[in-house]
């Protein structure tokens, strides 16, 4: 297993060199600028078409639908587990790359969902279909499907063996035995390793859910996400909230901490001032596109499906995901954990997140630790349902819109939630970051040659809005 971790680590620092992160970067900068700083501009906006759906639009599920499916997906361990390692691996500054990057990737996902829809396709079944596989394939041109399906095996690669599954129910069985039975007292061994009753018995409750759930498919997912979602964004937003406003004082301290590690000038782990840097931009960075997926191309996949006839204000909708994920909520989590020291402390995983609420909640110890659980159980499980969705559309693009096909991966989906439990963190979580990667690559090239596109269907859509041409 350390031969395999070590090997894993290994692919991951190449995946997420400077390459790619630069790529990101430079595609979230270049979009914004040929949008003119939209996500600035036309953030209210935004925000008000999230809450209001379009009344003749055409398609399966309501805009807010969609963006609940994709937060679903979007908001779940990275934005408790994925942020705390992040602090951990590359100081506090990381917290500060983390927002950089999900500045740009506001531009970033507008131009995603503005494509997925413009792009979309029905199938035989009368099903829509979209995402980067269908905008690359029908933008950029029939020569350009290998890129397509390039990016849809890494989609099923990430759905199966990354983010949509082992990191999740990973990280709902590791809060959960850090409550029930933190000294690990109550173990079998399983696969050759100790695991405690409490590891066994969540993993195996949630494979049971989420098996009752995936089979209905992308209408059951969307309803269960349009209750669960707003509901466990605002109760967890607001436990954050408590903490920083019950240690006002000290939030000076901790922003001064974030931007000296950002820029080095408070080196960890006696590096020099450049390696600092690159550290806590690329875990800042990596961790951002794993919590908000800005730039991964899996927000559109739940995009195309919005009852919309308009691309641009999609792009809107679709865009406001990642505000509410980093700006808003992975913000809450990195403070409160600067905040309380718990990155420098030698945790792990949760425990860092854990510790922070245990610090900075007016609660008992028990009470904070069973509120971080409910939160990271609930925000872990939505991810899990909204990545099945993806990961099918993935399989649709590469197989076809086959039934038998599609109830297959279904069950080999919920294998995959069940053994998750069992594999150690830091291999799941680096395997995850690999898959999210190879993802990206083919997406931010497809969003670098479309981004005219894009900047040509946006300029007609606010003309349209503001002479009252179009639905407001």
């Amino acid at each position: 297993m350390d031969k395999f971790n070590d090997i894993i680590s290994e692919i991951d620092s190449y995946v997420w060199g400077i390459p790619l992160i630069v790529l990101i970067i430079v595609g979230g900068i270049l979009l914004t600028v040929r949008l003119g700083f939209l996500q600035v501009r036309k953030l209210g906006k935004a925000l008000k078409f999230m809450v209001k759906n379009e009344e003749s639009g055409s398609g399966e599920v309501s805009s807010f639908s969609a963006l609940c499916t994709a937060l679903s997906a979007t908001v779940g361990t990275g934005n408790i587990v994925g942020v705390a390692t992040a602090v951990a691996a590359g100081g506090a500054g990381a917290l500060f790359w983390m927002e950089v990057a999900a500045f740009f990737g506001m531009a970033t996902k507008y131009a995603e969902g503005l494509l997925a829809v413009k792009y979309r396709v029905k199938d035989e079944n009368g099903d829509i279909l979209g995402g980067p596989f269908y905008y690359i394939e029908n933008g950029l041109g029939k020569r350009w499907k290998w890129l397509g399906k390039t990016f849809a095996v890494f989609g099923l690669g990430a759905g199966l063996m990354g983010i949509g599954t082992i990191t999740q129910i990973n990280g709902i069985t590791s809060a959960a035995n850090n409550f029930f039975d933190p000294k690990s007292a109550h173990t079998v061994t399983i696969f050759g390793m100790e695991q405690t009753w409490t590891t066994i018995i969540a993993g195996a409750l949630i494979t049971l859910l989420v098996a009752l759930i995936v089979i209905g498919g992308i209408k059951r997912i969307a309803r269960i996400s349009e209750i669960i979602v707003p509901a466990m964004i605002v109760a967890y937003v607001s436990c954050c909230l408590i903490i920083i406003f019950c240690h006002v004082s000290e939030i000076p301290t901790a922003v001064a901490e974030i931007v000296k590690g950002a820029f080095g000038l408070r080196p960890i782990a006696g590096g020099a001032v450049g390696s600092v840097i690159m550290l806590s931009m690329r875990n800042g960075v990596a961790r951002g596109i794993f919590s908000n997926e800005a730039g991964l191309g899996s927000a559109p996949i739940a995009a195309a499906a919005a009852k919309t006839n308009e691309p641009a204000r999609q792009g809107l909708v679709t865009m406001t995901g990642t505000f509410i994920d980093t700006i808003l909520v992975c913000t809450m989590t990195g403070l409160s954990i600067v905040m309380a020291g718990s990155h420098e402390k030698g945790l792990e995983g949760v425990s860092i997140t854990t510790d922070a609420f245990n610090y900075g909640l007016p609660f008992p110890e028990r009470v904070s630790s069973f509120i971080l659980m409910a939160c990271l159980a609930v925000f872990a499980f939505t991810t899990i349902l909204g990545w099945n969705y993806y990961s099918e559309r993935c399989l649709s693009y590469l197989t076809g819109s086959k039934k038998k096909v599609t109830i297959a991966y279904r069950w080999l989906y919920i294998l995959a939630v069940f053994i998750g439990p069992y594999l150690t963190v830091e291999a799941v979580w680096n395997l995850a970051d690999i898959f999210n990667g190879l993802m990206a690559l083919p997406n931010i090239i497809a969003l670098i040659c479309l981004s005219g596109v894009v900047a040509a269907e946006t300029k007609d859509y606010l003309g349209r809005l503001k002479a009252g041409k179009a639905e407001d």
